[in-house]
């Protein structure tokens, strides 16, 4: 049975040997590198985007085979926090297991939490770690219009939906507040870091505008969906989820649903009343299995997406893959 969020025991045997590898004498925080840490690759990516070569980053979950439902945390992650000066997290309870982190380094790294930025979760509490949060707010209004209206409301069946990365503007937002933390620790290289974020931005209004496109051409049609992971793209292209609620969250929760809701499930991707199917590659089972095996034999177009960035693209470019296999899918 897997948990929907990034849950991660840190033993006091982990802590320990992180702390043991950070006895005096390192003098990792007075070497003048700036030391970035982030809890998947998809924001390591988006930090090598800003701060390019000026900066040590470190996503602690970085490979698309790994299963981040069953990850657990090991003395060189408790090593990399203690060492960072900033932290970029999912947020959201996401990928809690790096609060748990922070707290047992004591960290005094910046935190920059995308949920937080991304103003989407009316129920987001700060974490205090430093003063990353402060500009939230400020970051959440710059890119307010970056996504279509409906995609600042949680997830169509009442529940925050906590895949932020999918939320193009909120990518944008910690883009900019990176930019604005790496001035804090580098002033001599700011034009550099907020050029950076600019052109990231730039990227991402292109992706703004081809959701825009696709929605202008395919908007209303229906999709169903194995988990929520991609509704914030699939709504920016104008899609309306029509998966009955309770077999995405049981696959989100890593429980089987009720019997009548998967064949309810499975009658909707045979019965032409959806586009596509939105399959998550990353947490699949026997109940998803059957659905993908039904939309298969019903010839129902599946596009599947997946919780880290695949090997070698970037933010962007895989990103403009997703809504290229969207647009594909809906004809």
């Amino acid at each position: 049975m897997r948990l929907r969020h990034l849950t991660v025991p840190v033993t006091a045997l982990v802590v320990a040997a992180a702390l043991t590898a950070c006895a005096p004498g390192d003098d990792s925080a007075s070497d003048g590198v700036i030391r970035i840490v982030a809890s998947t690759n998809v924001y390591g990516d988006i930090a090598r985007a800003v701060a390019g070569d000026d900066a040590e980053i470190t996503s602690i979950i970085h490979d698309a085979a790994q299963d981040p439902h069953e990850y657990e945390a090991d003395a060189r992650d408790a090593l990399a926090i203690s060492r960072a000066d900033i932290v970029i997290v999912n947020g959201g309870g996401y990928d809690e297991f790096m609060n748990t982190l922070l707290d047992a380094q004591n960290s005094a790294a910046v935190v920059i939490d995308a949920v937080q930025l991304s103003g989407l979760d009316p129920d987001a509490d700060v974490h205090d770690h430093g003063d990353g949060e402060e500009h939230a707010d400020e970051h959440a209004d710059e890119h307010a219009d970056d996504q279509t209206p409906d995609d600042h409301a949680d997830h169509d069946h009442g529940e925050f939906n906590e895949h932020v990365w999918y939320h193009f503007g909120t990518m944008g937002a910690v883009a900019d507040e990176l930019a604005e933390q790496l001035e804090v620790l580098d002033a001599g290289k700011a034009d550099a870091f907020r050029d950076n974020a600019l052109a990231f931005n730039q990227g991402v209004q292109q992706l703004v505008a081809r959701a825009s496109d696709i929605a202008a051409e395919h908007g209303g049609a229906g999709v169903a969906i194995t988990e929520p992971v991609p509704l914030y793209l699939l709504q920016a292209a104008g899609l309306e989820n029509r998966t009955p609620p309770e077999f995405s969250e049981a696959v989100e929760e890593g429980t089987d649903a009720p019997a009548l809701v998967l064949e309810a499930t499975i009658a909707l991707v045979r019965d032409g009343s959806v586009a596509l199917l939105a399959y998550n590659e990353q947490t699949v089972g026997p109940q998803t299995e059957q659905v993908l095996a039904a939309a298969e034999d019903a010839e129902l177009p599946v596009v599947s997406f997946s919780e880290l960035l695949p090997d070698g693209e970037d933010y962007l470019a895989w990103m403009g893959a997703n809504l290229d296999a969207v647009e594909t899918a809906l004809g």
